[in-house]
């Protein structure tokens, strides 16, 4: 194979290649949308429920016993594979960013197109490029993963101060305690978003 022919065939490989990215990134997004909606309307169906028992105090407390850990647990599960989602999409976002570096050094001549991706050869910088802003930590607290993770904590929190309350009758021993865990909860989630961040990582 000549060289021009290697050339067509390559580039005829990176415009497949990235359509199948971008098509994976949707894939991604969609997926996290879809499984944040579910819960959230998980969420919001388990409080209409709640106001229906909530006038009868022996139904409430068993109400509450089935319906918190079933929440907690589903939250738990929804919030890893949104990290999985935001990692795939921060994987195959990098990944187009150097197919559009290729282009830039190969085809776009003194013109500027692509000129975005050739930051950092495909790297951080410019999957932060590609999304208009700078690749810094706090920004990942903007996520979905971030948004049911807060829920999350705040529904192990409300989950240890009515358990609290029950057991030791100490109403303010009760919010105490479950603000604190609700805190630890939500920074435990934050930090394994860190650190499975890809955007970040290299």
């Amino acid at each position: 194979m000549d060289e021009d022919a290697r050339k067509q065939a390559l580039l005829t490989a990176l415009t497949t290649e990235h359509f199948v990215l971008q098509t994976s990134r949707s894939a991604t997004i969609t997926e996290s949308v879809g499984r944040a909606t579910v819960f959230m309307s998980l969420l919001s169906a388990s409080l209409i429920g709640l106001g229906f028992v909530s006038s009868s105090a022996q139904l409430i407390k068993p109400y509450l016993g089935a319906v918190l850990p079933t929440l907690v647990i589903t939250g738990l599960l929804t919030f890893g594979r949104l990290v999985q989602t935001m990692r795939e999409n921060s994987l195959d976002l990098q990944r187009i960013q150097r197919i559009r570096s290729y282009y830039h050094h190969q085809l776009a001549g003194e013109h500027t197109f692509f000129a975005d991706s050739a930051t950092d050869e495909g790297g951080k910088q410019a999957v932060g490029a590609a999304v208009a802003s700078r690749p810094v930590r706090w920004q990942l607290l903007l996520t979905t993963a971030a948004m049911v993770g807060a829920v999350n904590a705040l529904l192990i929190g409300l989950s240890v101060t009515l358990l609290t309350g029950l057991l030791s009758r100490s109403i303010g021993l009760a919010i105490v305690l479950g603000a604190v865990v609700a805190v630890v909860a939500f920074t435990a989630q934050v930090v394994y978003i860190n650190r499975t961040s890809i955007w970040l990582a290299n």
